[in-house]
């Protein structure tokens, strides 16, 4: 085989449109790796969403006509970030609300669903779970994206999320190692520095994806993180954290980067990605801002000319290209798919305080955040939810407690948050509500955070649609028996 076509066979990137321009078909025909979709290659569906899939099917049988083992890639993780849903929000809820729901067995269904969906569509891997665990309420990237903060219990579920995924014929991927929950940077934006030892990796960060190895993943994503004991350079560039993966945790699946793209890498794409096959990782992720075929000529240059100087063993470059291309085989249909699962799921992972039915159509203030980079922007809201089920309820838009008190006129308040542990102005907000003696019923989307004293509260564990139309039912008077009643905060 050429280098240059061991070059292209490591490279999955992502492109305009939603269908495959002929430049990508030429390549795939001549070798390239794959493609990771996003939520810009789907054209929305119906209200449910699936009527894009038939969409997305056709693209993936135009690349796959190029070359029939063509790695298809994508980031359906569920819950708050997914790509098939973009335009309406997931049909499933996402590891958060699974890991409260604290049932293994309905995450596996949960993942197997959603496989043979992305087998439908002719997806080969994807790029999911998160086997992050919640470590800090001040991160901001991974949040409801991980199972929880129990090592074990997180464990559990990533592994039974993984055996669903995989048992339908889709590739899974745990990311993002060395896990991202420590830190308070996302790395799209800046290089995070864990305050982490080695040890309390091992003892800790690590279990989630030893769980991973163990249910047979067949690929891991490497995180743009440093560990100060591994030295200066971050996981996906540090061969020490690659001997980690294999020798520790015995993986033998391909390792792939996170968006090499991201800030935290920096620097020059062509130089990171030589860095990142010298240090041993498999598959160069390139989706963010995705490169013309010009852009691609160069960056194949680029590693063929590492090969020739010496600085990329031509062996590493094979051993790349070869465990890339396992992740390409086409996945079978499978029928599978069950589109009322995640509702199901998503009603029992709510979790309940105080006594939040509503008497009749409430006022409800979505209070909307900026989402992270990974999350996108899919719809999010409460309001429209409620507003089908109690015709009648009003959604207000305003930021100041006297309006929105003026507005109720005397009605109960739904206040919707999105980790307001995170944002002064919500949490500002919430406690002047609480403070006029509102009737008041917080809702919180995110992990949940303090109690900021509403008399009743939702937590939902997740911002995907049916996670809020969970908990829409919840208030106008429905499947309130499906949650489960919160400990105390």
């Amino acid at each position: 085989m050429s280098l240059h076509r061991l070059a292209s066979g490591v490279l999955l990137p992502g492109f305009h449109g939603t269908e495959a321009p002929d430049w990508l078909l030429k390549r795939v025909a001549d070798g390239l790796g794959g493609v990771v979709l996003f939520g810009r290659n789907v054209v929305p569906g119906g209200p449910d969403g699936h009527g894009g899939d038939a969409q997305v099917a056709a693209l993936n049988a135009q690349l796959r006509a190029a070359r029939a083992d063509v790695v298809i890639g994508i980031d359906e993780e569920g819950g708050d970030v997914t790509r098939l849903d973009a335009g309406h929000g997931s049909e499933v809820p996402g590891n958060h609300a699974l890991g409260a729901a604290g049932d293994p067995g309905l995450t596996r269904s949960v993942a197997a669903s959603m496989g043979s969906r992305l087998a439908a569509c002719g997806v080969s891997l994807n790029l999911a779970p998160s086997a992050d665990l919640v470590l800090t309420l001040e991160d901001p990237v991974i949040g409801v994206r991980a199972f929880g903060s129990d090592p074990e219990a997180a464990a559990a579920h990533v592994a039974a999320f993984v055996e669903g995924m995989q048992a339908v014929g889709v590739a899974a991927c745990a990311k993002h190692f060395p896990g991202h929950g420590a830190s308070t940077v996302d790395s799209h934006a800046a290089l995070p520095v864990l305050p982490r030892s080695v040890a309390e990796l091992a003892a800790v960060e690590f279990v989630p994806f030893r769980a991973a190895v163990l249910a047979g993943v067949r690929s891991i994503m490497t995180g743009h993180l440093v560990v100060p004991e591994w030295g200066p350079e971050p996981a996906t560039l540090n061969p020490v954290a690659v001997r980690v993966l294999r020798e520790e945790l015995g993986f033998t699946g391909a390792i792939i980067t996170d968006g090499l793209d991201m800030k935290a890498v920096g620097g020059d794409l062509a130089q990171g990605s030589v860095r990142a096959l010298v240090a041993g990782v498999d598959a160069l992720c390139l989706g963010g801002e995705p490169l013309d075929d010009d852009g691609m000529r160069w960056l194949v240059d680029a590693i063929v000319a590492a090969v020739e100087s010496g600085e990329l063993p031509v062996e590493r470059l094979e051993e790349a290209a070869r465990r890339t291309a396992a992740l390409g085989a086409p996945p079978a249909a499978v029928d599978g798919h069950d589109p009322a699962l995640g509702l199901a799921a998503a009603r029992r992972a709510l979790e309940v305080r105080g006594e939040p039915r509503l008497s009749g159509p409430p006022v409800v203030v979505d209070l909307a955040v900026e989402p992270s980079i990974a999350v996108g922007d899919v719809p999010w809201g409460l309001g429209p939810y409620l507003v089908e089920l109690l015709p009648g309820t009003t959604v207000v838009s305003s930021t100041s407690a006297d309006e929105i008190a003026a507005a109720a006129g005397g009605r109960t308040v739904v206040v919707v948050t999105r980790e307001a542990h995170r944002h002064a102005w919500a949490r500002e907000l919430v406690a002047s509500l609480v403070t006029i003696g509102l009737d008041l019923v917080h809702v919180e989307t995110g992990v949940p955070g303090p109690d900021l004293g509403a008399a009743a509260r939702v937590d939902t564990h997740g911002g995907s649609r049916v996670c809020l139309r969970a908990a829409a039912e919840l208030l106008a008077g429905g499947h309130v028996a499906a949650g489960h009643v919160a400990a105390g905060r």
